[in-house]
């Protein structure tokens, strides 16, 4: 099986969808005017970057935080951000991304998404010296040469390479320098279905919604519930929670459409505990019951 991971030598306002694949190496040309980053789609890849030069904004639903200096940056698939490169700025540096499997492959036992690094309400961005942009850079170059390589261990080499990264920051000391951005509901309104798109669409019966609540969303946010409510309903004119019905709804017709899967199956991906739960919640928003719509005219 492959290895998942991905090193990629690329200025780190260029985020396309990258490989899953090991493998499947890429490279892209340093971008040299202005440009726009947003968050990296695949819902199970965190993504370290080393920002080297150029002017940019780090976004969150209530905080952000101005990159005009080398840093180190992690993000976690879960957590919505934008970071926004300003007008004819020119910006080098690195990124890779990985699953917490591939680390957890070499023994480590905490889960990324607990991790000061990587969790919601955070501190992802880390200022870095001269001394430790020489080092950090070094790092990359050597996971990218491993990862071009033939070493039959070489995956062995980039998973320490990469807990070296992580060590480093987590001696150093995070930027504190944030502020609140304008139009922090529109934010975090846009966040908020953002993050709830990103679920979806549901492409294996074992795979369950992990973001099912309002709270849950809250969390990722790191906002409060009542906060993100009273956005959510500002922007939209809808409540947090008619949304994530919306869209389960939407989901599970669609499941029960076109796929085979029975609705107990139906009813996990969709994070329901019982199948139960799920014919009551359908037939209460829709007036019939999941089967009922599998039902030839």
């Amino acid at each position: 099986m492959a290895e998942l991971l991905d090193v990629v030598t690329v200025s780190p306002y260029f985020f396309e969808a990258a490989q899953s694949e090991a493998t499947q190496f890429r490279v892209a040309e340093t971008c040299t005017g202005n440009c726009k980053l947003s968050s990296y789609n695949r819902r199970d890849f965190y993504k370290i970057t080393l920002a080297l030069e150029g002017g940019s904004q780090l976004l969150y639903a209530n905080r952000g935080i101005e990159i005009n200096k080398p840093a180190l940056v992690f993000t976690n698939p879960l957590v919505p951000y934008s970071w926004e490169g300003y007008h004819d700025t020119a910006s080098s540096g690195y990124f890779c991304v990985f699953t917490d499997a591939f680390l957890q492959a070499g023994g480590r036992m905490e889960s990324l998404e607990e991790s000061t690094l990587f969790k919601a309400g955070g501190d992802p961005v880390y200022f870095l010296n001269d001394t430790q942009v020489e080092y950090i850079n070094n790092i990359f170059a050597r996971m990218q040469q491993e990862l071009d390589g033939e070493y039959v261990y070489k995956y062995e080499l980039i998973r320490n390479h990469l807990n070296l990264i992580i060590h480093e920051a987590i001696k150093m000391q995070p930027a504190v320098a944030y502020f609140t951005p304008q139009n922090a509901a529109s934010r975090i309104a846009k966040l908020f279905l953002g993050l709830l798109e990103k679920q979806f669409p549901v492409d294996s019966p074992r795979y369950t919604l992990m973001l099912k609540k309002a709270s849950d969303f809250a969390d990722k946010l790191s906002v409060h519930v009542n906060h993100l409510n009273a956005a959510v309903r500002e922007i939209t004119g809808k409540s947090t929670t008619a949304h994530i019905n919306d869209r389960i709804l939407t989901e599970a017709r669609s499941l029960l459409t076109h796929t085979d899967w029975s609705v107990s199956e139906i009813a996990f991906s969709l994070g329901f505990d019982y199948a139960s739960y799920f014919n009551n919640f359908f037939k209460k928003h829709t007036g019939f019951t999941p089967m009922a719509l599998r039902k030839p005219l």
